[in-house]
């Protein structure tokens, strides 16, 4: 996967779509939607032609960081613009081309998500951990997913694992924070439970701060647990104009 944006605060999760309720999937099929055609806009904007913009994972689970793929004729020049005018689409995430060369934002050290990011992401994509009504009681659906999350994370062992809590705008703040802190909480020490050590978790909650894009801050879709799974070493990125092999 490549990067956009360093993941060095743990704190702040990646804004990945991980919708909390059976609204996800259709609302991650519009956004993405929306992306595949304004990339395809900005890619006849900057003279790519031939070249496409593919919107999923390895897997096929939708995803906000593109393949580029096709204009193998073109020159370095034309293609350093088609990524980066498909970079600075709000809400893409890092851009690849197939043949390898990578989008990175500066050539300040980041850390790389791992493969256990996308696992995890394809099994929220349609279920969601979720909690009783202004609790942080987990539900019992939510236990039986947790066991699979924990399965997805087990080959990431030795990464850092940042669970990010997120309300929807209802009630006071302080009372959000609060509570979607104490959520991240359970959910960690539910992976614990799991096997997965304590050392390499981190959670932390943000309240309504950070609501979907493309959802109202009060809709209940933004009451949500979001993952982040990073290397414990940096990596230098690779910028988006270094040739690849072709």
């Amino acid at each position: 996967m490549s990067i956009r944006a360093p993941l060095v605060m743990l704190a702040g999760a990646m804004a990945t779509g991980l919708a909390g309720y059976a609204l996800a999937e259709p609302m991650a099929a519009d956004f993405i939607d929306r992306l595949e055609t304004q990339s395809a806009a900005a890619i006849a904007e900057a003279g790519g032609t031939g070249v496409t913009a593919r919107f999923a994972s390895a897997t096929g689970s939708l995803s906000r960081h593109p393949l580029l793929s096709g204009g193998e004729d073109l020159d370095e020049s034309v293609r350093t613009r088609v990524a980066r005018e498909v970079y600075d689409i709000p809400g893409v995430g890092g851009v690849t081309w197939s043949d390898g060369t990578v989008r990175a934002e500066s050539d300040e050290p980041t850390y790389q998500p791992l493969h256990c990011q996308e696992d995890v992401e394809g099994l929220l994509r349609t279920r969601s951990i979720r909690f009783e009504e202004g609790s942080s009681a987990l539900l019992p659906s939510s236990r039986k997913l947790l066991n699979e999350v924990a399965d997805a994370l087990r080959p990431c062992l030795g990464s850092i694992i940042a669970i990010t809590g997120h309300t929807d705008k209802a009630g006071t703040e302080p009372g959000n924070l609060a509570l979607s802190m104490e959520r991240a909480r359970v959910v960690r020490q539910a992976l614990i439970e799991r096997g997965i050590p304590r050392d390499g978790l981190r959670a932390s909650g943000v309240g309504s701060s950070q609501p979907v894009e493309g959802l109202a801050p009060s809709d209940p879709a933004n009451r949500r647990i979001e993952f982040s799974v990073i290397r414990t070493e940096p990596l230098r990125p690779t910028p988006v104009d270094t040739p690849g092999a072709r």
